[in-house]
């Protein structure tokens, strides 16, 4: 394991918020900053993170209400346009001009708004099946789900509910694999009880929305031209096949991987979206 640096820093609004910094002595190539999915934190990508921190710096975010971030006393805050707000003070508390991001889901999403107001400021955007088109049924899915709080006493208990919840998305996996999500998704609270790590509060603004998600198309075509890349789950829910190729219509130079028997989302240790990643990091590093 790739050992990494706790960094905590202040929001625009005063929120404590936490990243984890793996290689920061690292300088030649472009840095990484990874940003997870809405229920999501920094455990998602330490798989990522240790396979790429031995040669470049990785940034893992942890959003408001998320990890060790801290709750937000006014769940209106989270919002896209604060969590974007939220990573440019994380990108100047580092000191960082020039960042790629991988992001998930709604890490995603932020991705592409960061990407179309501050260009300047990213040398590449890898999307894990998540587009500028969200699909109805994903959206449905999530909200079904979100503000649930789970009754679970044990550590089986955990892995039998992220089973319950996302088996359709890996019809694949076993009980290690069910084990290891639940350890990202799950903490366990001071009396050894595993709790859901993240704030409930965080559904007031997912199922207070309009039923359908914002159009990002007019987002997607500001993007700059730097290298783009986009994973999507063959059996996905949010990112529609349609969607994908409309989105390679308009961006020819799109590098796309598509992960079978996996739905929302990849975690990226699938053989084709590793390859991805090494294709999209080799076109960063060819624009130095």
């Amino acid at each position: 394991m790739i050992p990494y640096v706790d960094v905590f820093y202040t929001a625009p609004d005063g929120l404590t918020l936490h990243a984890r910094d793996y290689n920061s002595a690292a300088r030649e190539l472009a840095p990484i900053v990874c940003l997870p999915g809405l229920t999501r934190n920094a455990r998602d990508f330490e798989d990522l993170a240790n396979r790429l921190a031995p040669t470049r710096r990785v940034i893992v975010a942890e959003q408001r209400g998320r990890g060790q971030s801290a709750y937000d006393p006014n769940p209106e805050n989270y919002q896209p346009t604060i969590y974007v707000g939220d990573m440019i003070a994380l990108l100047d508390h580092l000191a960082l001009p020039l960042v790629a991001i991988i992001g998930t889901s709604l890490g995603g999403l932020m991705a592409m708004l960061m990407a179309a107001s501050w260009p300047d400021r990213f040398a590449g955007i890898f999307l894990n099946d998540i587009g500028p088109q969200v699909a109805p049924e994903g959206i449905a899915r999530i909200r079904d789900y979100i503000d649930r709080v789970p009754q679970v006493s044990g550590w089986d208990d955990a892995a039998r509910d992220v089973q319950s919840l996302f088996g359709g998305s890996f019809p694949l996996y076993k009980a290690a694999e069910w084990q290891k999500m639940a350890r990202a998704l799950y903490r366990e609270s001071a009396d050894g009880v595993p709790m859901l790590d993240y704030d409930p509060a965080i559904a007031v603004v997912v199922k207070g929305s309009a039923s359908a998600a914002p159009d990002l198309w007019p987002v997607f075509d500001r993007l700059p031209p730097l290298p783009l890349a986009v994973a999507r789950g063959a059996l996905s829910n949010i990112l529609a096949a349609d969607t994908l190729a409309e989105m390679r219509r308009r961006r020819p130079d799109l590098m796309v991987a598509e992960i079978a028997d996996v739905g929302h989302v990849p975690m990226l240790d699938e053989a084709p979206a590793r390859q991805l990643i090494e294709r999209f990091l080799a076109a960063i590093d060819a624009k130095k």
